[in-house]
């Protein structure tokens, strides 16, 4: 019920981003715990490609729409909600994370180094963790 007063399209196309990233980093994270078994190049080029194409498109459709949200609910930085400052903050970092993880995963994408492919997945994990504390902090409204 609290979603109700919110407007519509931002806040859905904020939730579906951010549960389009949250997939694909499960998908990152799986597959390199795949490959740890059995050394696929498929599997670090697969990695590579989902963060790539999902989970960077994912995250840049969460932040805009999350700041599209903010605009429209006429929050201006002064006394802001604690959880909107935990998703801001999940979100920039998210982004360093982000990234990294992808470059790791070009990395062992052409390399194919193993101690690549464990680089990624703790950044993958981490990211993840991350993304719970943010989906945690928002579901609560923690600090309202």
């Amino acid at each position: 019920m609290i979603a109700a007063g919110r407007p519509f399209l931002p806040l859905f196309l904020h939730v579906l981003g951010a549960m389009v990233l949250v997939g694909a980093m499960l998908s990152v994270f799986f597959l390199t715990v795949a490959a740890w078994r059995k050394p696929l190049a498929l599997l670090s080029k697969s990695t590579f490609r989902t963060l790539l194409i999902v989970a960077i498109p994912a995250w840049v459709v969460m932040r805009a729409a999350g700041q599209w949200m903010y605009s429209e609910e006429g929050w201006s930085g002064d006394n802001d909600p604690t959880w909107l400052g935990i998703g801001y903050m999940v979100g920039d970092i998210g982004l360093l994370v982000l990234l990294l993880t992808t470059g790791f995963a070009f990395w062992w994408s052409r390399s194919k180094k193993p101690v690549a492919g464990r680089i990624v997945a703790g950044l993958s994990l981490l990211y993840l963790v991350l993304l719970g504390v943010a989906w945690l902090a928002m579901s609560g409204k923690w600090g309202s």
